[in-house]
């Protein structure tokens, strides 16, 4: 068992603060009480993908909701805790231990997602390579979409500072929302974006 740390300082400070079995539990007593869970899958898929990579993909909570829908799914997360929960719920999808900044999976997906505040929780140095890394994994025509909260003080991520990476990267964005349910983005809280290769 680790600690989160070879993900980041912040992101083993989430862990301490957060069980990953207490993580869990929340989203199944969310989806009991009624409450609609899977809006990154219901944005995802409207773009009908054929493929979907899953960047920071966690305990699987998304990848396995789009591959209950039929689409070819695959799991990347450094944090291999993370991804014991994901293994066990879903053995038939390939879930791989590997780092954003520097993974190679040898082919590409219709979209690549990071639906999980991923660029908020990596080290502030990984967030250029982890967009480029994932840009190289966006087939010909389809997109990187990711969603993250947008914070302030020293060092906080900015959609100026992921957009100059996405560009850097060989994309374009196409589209800006507030959330998953494609709300307007006012320039604070949240922030979805969908890049395109250029």
């Amino acid at each position: 068992m680790g600690d989160g740390s070879e993900v980041s300082e912040r992101w083993a400070g989430w862990r301490a603060a957060l069980p990953i079995d207490e993580y869990e539990a929340r989203f199944e007593q969310l989806a009991v009480g009624g409450a609609a869970v899977h809006g990154e899958a219901d944005f995802i898929e409207s773009f009908r993908p054929g493929s979907v990579l899953d960047a920071g993909c966690g305990t699987g909570r998304v990848a396995i909701e789009l591959a209950s829908r039929g689409v070819e799914v695959v799991g990347v997360d450094l944090d291999d805790d993370m991804l014991a929960p994901a293994r066990r719920k879903a053995p038939g999808l390939r879930w791989e231990c590997a780092d954003l900044s520097t993974f190679d999976l040898g082919r590409t997906f219709d979209v690549v997602a990071m639906p999980g505040n991923v660029m908020i929780f990596c080290r502030p140095t990984d967030r250029a390579p982890i967009v480029s890394r994932c840009a190289r994994h966006v087939s010909p025509g389809g997109a990187l979409v990711a969603g993250f909260s947008l914070e302030s003080g020293p060092g906080a991520l900015g959609v100026d500072e992921y957009d100059d990476a996405c560009v850097a990267a060989g994309l374009v964005l196409t589209a800006r929302y507030g959330g998953w349910d494609r709300e307007p983005f006012l320039g604070s809280g949240y922030v979805l974006s969908v890049h395109r290769p250029a």
